[in-house]
């Protein structure tokens, strides 16, 4: 059971406490207020003369002074940046959305440029086989969606062993934006699919050179799939499948299929490379689990994090993070400070969305203490987040895809913070 102890402490005492804990910390910043502080009492030259005008940036930019919260890749982990993945930099963002600058990007055989005018969607193996424009998708009624996009392999290369020193790292293959697209279904209906028994499948292809043909359940294509046209407002970014990609709540990255050109209709799955040599989970007997599609539960606290370390010194300490499931709606993440032997229930920043990233707060006291810092999501299906050994044992150490292990910062005495396990 999660202690809550103190779960309705007001922030004025949460206030007094961490001055208690923290006095010399605090102590030496208010001494440095006694004195005259030159920010306050001389003018200073951003207060002396005029700003940038409104053009100045006609699509507007971060400020210089966050230039190193940006997408990372790590460089041996594929041959070659046209393949790979980059990472958001989760550690240094707050609330759910991700902004589409910084949202993590995975290419087959990398980002292509694919105008609107050139752009057409054929559907096929139905009653009317039909290509559709980019206009024509713009005529379809629209829904608007939250939801994650977790690549399978985010945290792969925690399997055997801490391995990355920080959470945009082990857990940065994600991002959760606002999706607007039009339902497959409606695009399947309007090109004469009836539903037809014999249709079981659908088959999804883009327009890149890799393809990254996947079959998906019919089930699965008239539930939540969209066909997306803007996320967070705007036009999909290049590297996102401008201008349209496939949106799979709640299901491995993969499916996502971006620069979507071809849906089929099937009475079976293709087994394609994607679904066969790659995005199995290879088990310690050497068999392999296929059809594994959805994200389980999952979270981790990304502050403070090894990118993220305490640089405040002693007193009042927020420790937050994400906490996601392909299954639904969170319901619940408890955060332990002291490796998962005990536990409190962290509070979450809004209501929970359907297969959305959901924040979550622990608004502590930190007095310097050596702490092993972990969390543990609950969703609505009653899913508890494994540990790592729990999931070792069931699965071995072979896999790399779906790995949503609880993860262990270890933070030290000096607030700097390393990836760590604990048994």
């Amino acid at each position: 059971m999660a202690d809550t102890t103190g779960r309705g402490t007001s922030r004025r005492a949460f206030l007094k406490a961490g001055v208690a804990a923290g006095g010399a910390a605090l102590g030496a910043g208010a001494a440095r207020a006694a004195g005259p502080d030159p920010l306050i009492t001389q003018v200073q030259p951003w207060a002396s003369g005029f700003g940038d005008g409104v053009d100045a940036t006609p699509y507007g930019l971060p400020i210089r002074f966050e230039g190193d919260v940006i997408r990372r890749n790590v460089e041996w982990l594929t041959a070659d940046t046209i393949s790979s993945i980059n990472f958001t930099p989760i550690h240094a963002l707050d609330g759910t959305i991700t902004p589409a600058g910084c949202a993590f990007e995975r290419h087959h055989s990398g980002a292509i440029e694919l105008a609107r005018e050139d752009y057409r969607l054929m559907v096929n193996g139905v009653e009317r086989p039909t290509v559709f424009t980019y206009a024509d998708l713009e005529r379809f009624p629209r829904e608007n969606h939250t939801y994650f996009l977790e690549c399978a392999a985010n945290t792969g290369m925690e399997w055997a062993g801490a391995q990355l020193n920080g959470a945009q790292f082990t857990h940065g293959m994600i991002h959760n934006m606002e999706y607007s697209g039009i339902p497959l279904r409606a695009v399947l209906k309007e090109a004469g699919w009836d539903g037809d028994p014999a249709g079981k499948w659908v088959y999804v292809e883009g327009a890149d050179a890799s393809s990254n043909g996947r079959s998906i359940p019919m089930e699965k294509a008239l539930d939540d799939c969209l066909i997306a046209i803007r996320a967070n407002g705007e036009a999909l970014r290049k590297e996102h499948g401008y201008p349209a990609r496939l949106v799979v709540p709640g299901w491995e990255g993969n499916l996502w299929v971006k620069w979507i050109r071809r849906i089929e209709v099937m009475d079976g799955p293709v087994e394609s490379r994607e679904e066969t040599s790659k995005y199995t989970d290879t088990l310690a007997d050497g068999m392999s689990r296929k059809w594994t599609w959805v994200m389980d539960a999952k979270s981790v606290v990304t502050s403070p994090s090894p990118q993220a370390p305490v640089t405040h010194g002693h007193g009042p300490l927020v420790i937050t993070g994400m906490a996601w499931s392909g299954h639904g709606r969170i319901t619940r993440v408890d955060v332990s400070k002291d490796g998962g032997r005990s536990w409190e229930t962290a509070r979450l920043a809004a209501d929970p969305g359907n297969k959305s990233v959901v924040r979550f707060y622990l608004d502590t006291v930190w007095a310097g203490e050596e702490m092993f810092l972990q969390s543990r999501a609950m969703d609505e299906t009653g899913y508890v987040q494994p540990t790592k050994a729990q999931l070792r044992e069931v699965r071995g150490l072979n896999s790399v895809y779906h790995n949503n292990g609880i993860q262990t910062w270890w933070i030290k005495p000096t607030g700097e913070a390393e990836n760590v396990e604990v048994s």
